[in-house]
């Protein structure tokens, strides 16, 4: 069984423009991906500006009973969130690694224009690599 069902990438205007299913269960067709990246874009932004916190960033973590969210927003706002099985830990590790990657592979790419959909072939290679050891890490615990 998959700890990570899924892994999105949205832009700073809140447009998916990546996403991965690692999982077997629950696979959605582009459409529903794009949804579910337009919904959580929304509550990320509404949450920023309803907290009474401030300074608050927005949501990072969203618990359900079957799934858990974690979110990542890097400094010029693109948003990384992963769809989990409840209580996977370290996440956040994982989503700052593949913020990494994304700097490395994508925006160190010359080909690659900014807010547009990700087409890399290396980010795809070392991204299923990260998604593949964090699960023989999980199942080594």
């Amino acid at each position: 069984m998959a700890a990570i069902y899924s892994l999105y990438i949205i832009n700073k205007s809140g447009g998916l423009i990546f996403y991965k299913d690692c999982g077997t269960k629950g696979r959605m067709d582009t459409n529903d991906s794009m949804r579910v990246a337009s919904l959580w874009h929304s509550m990320h932004a509404i949450s920023q500006q309803l907290s009474p916190v401030y300074g608050c960033s927005g949501i990072d973590l969203l618990q359900a009973d079957t799934f858990d969210l974690r979110c990542f927003q890097s400094l010029p706002g693109t948003k990384f969130f992963v769809v989990c099985e409840p209580g996977t830990p370290h996440m956040e590790s994982l989503l700052r690694y593949i913020y990494e990657l994304y700097t490395d592979f994508v925006l160190k790419n010359p080909f690659y224009e900014i807010e547009m959909p990700i087409r890399c072939e290396l980010f795809d290679i070392n991204l299923s690599q990260a998604v593949q050891s964090d699960r023989v890490a999980l199942l080594g615990r």
